[in-house]
């Protein structure tokens, strides 16, 4: 079965043999040589119960070390922190009786083994030139960095676009929220791209993980278009998330959009039946705001001010409304605060509004 990296232990593994590591290192040098190699990543009392034969070693771990050990028939056994090799030679005897769809001896050991004891397993065929990861139930066959960076970089380019649209309906949501204009659908639609652009960047970073130090560049762009995404997706669900459900984690919800499949999430109404704003048949009814999301654009407001105006006002527009001395009956919120955000939310709403009808 080949994966995507979700599962944390499958992640912290294909980290541990991404290009740059010393490990992905010993493991291209086998490639190379067309040895093949059986590696177990982990020794404890079960690994000891399986193993035969072969030869103690406790040496420190290296790149070299690890492609000479392996021109020997059997296993080599490596601490789980691979900083050093502890036995080579080694027959693996696994239960047989683990079921297994791999047909080479060294892949169903491999596979039979990383079930049994929980260690991640790397197996290098000798005739095939493939290194696959055995995690738990899961099979990862490592490719090549310059296939993986294409499709990389094709996920980039979708993102940007996806990105610029995001932008777009959040600044559209911004200047209907001043206007006191929202409907349900307008935030589902939000609520449905930032999930979107969140679920496409999880996917390029699962690649940034495989390039290793080959992703840095990658990384970097990543990091440029996404920044912010994680904030604006719990905002929208504390804006707008009706009173009944407030008790509630935004991550409930949050993780209720990921569960979405791809064709609900391109409904607006499946995505509002999530948050709770409305139905198919409601999509055009107004919801207001509580402000959670201009206020955090005042400049300077501690999110203990931006809890208490939020719990005094009850919504955007009784905010907008406020004057300075009603700024100020809120705790934490002097002359000087009170001002700056009574200044702060007026010139955002004139921006706001100029942007969408310039």
């Amino acid at each position: 079965m080949v994966e995507r990296p979700g599962d944390p232990r499958l992640r912290d593994t294909l980290a541990s043999i991404a290009p740059g590591t010393g490990l992905r290192d010993g493991l291209d040098r086998i490639l190379r040589a067309r040895t093949g190699a059986l590696i177990v990543l982990g020794r404890d009392r079960i690994v000891d119960g399986i193993s035969t034969g072969g030869f103690e070693l406790d040496v420190p771990f290296s790149a070299t070390g690890l492609r000479e050990l392996a021109k020997m028939d059997g296993a080599i056994i490596i601490d789980r922190d691979i900083t050093r090799i502890i036995r080579a030679a080694v027959h693996l005897m696994p239960d047989h009786t683990i079921p297994s769809e791999e047909t080479g001896t060294r892949h169903r050991t491999a596979d039979r083994v990383a079930k049994q004891t929980g260690f991640p397993v790397i197996s290098v065929s000798q005739s095939m030139q493939i290194i696959a990861a055995y995690v738990g139930e899961t099979r990862h066959v490592l490719e090549d960095s310059g296939q993986i960076l294409s499709r990389a970089n094709q996920a980039l380019a979708t993102l940007e676009r996806y990105k610029l649209r995001l932008d777009e309906v959040s600044a559209t949501l911004s200047a209907l929220e001043i206007e006191d204009l929202v409907t349900v659908r307008d935030v589902a639609v939000v609520a449905q791209r930032l999930e979107m652009v969140t679920r496409i960047a999880r996917e390029i970073d699962d690649y940034v993980l495989e390039l290793g130090t080959d992703g840095r560049l990658l990384a970097l762009q990543l990091e440029e278009l996404i920044t912010g995404v994680d904030i604006e997706r719990e905002l929208v669900i504390r804006d707008y998330v009706p009173s009944r459900k407030r008790s509630r984690e935004p991550d409930d919800l949050l993780t209720k959009l990921e569960n979405l499949s791809a064709t609900d999430l391109v409904d607006p109404a499946s995505v509002a039946r999530v948050l709770g704003i409305g139905a198919g048949e409601h999509l055009d009814g107004a919801v207001a705001p509580r402000g959670y999301r201009l206020l955090t654009k005042v400049p300077r407001l501690p999110a203990g001010v931006v809890e208490g105006l939020v719990d005094h006002f009850g919504t955007l527009q009784k905010l907008l409304s406020a004057g300075i001395d009603d700024l100020q009956a809120v705790e934490g919120v002097g002359e000087l605060r009170a001002r700056s955000v009574r200044e702060g939310l007026s010139r955002l709403a004139e921006s706001t509004i100029l942007e969408r009808y310039v």
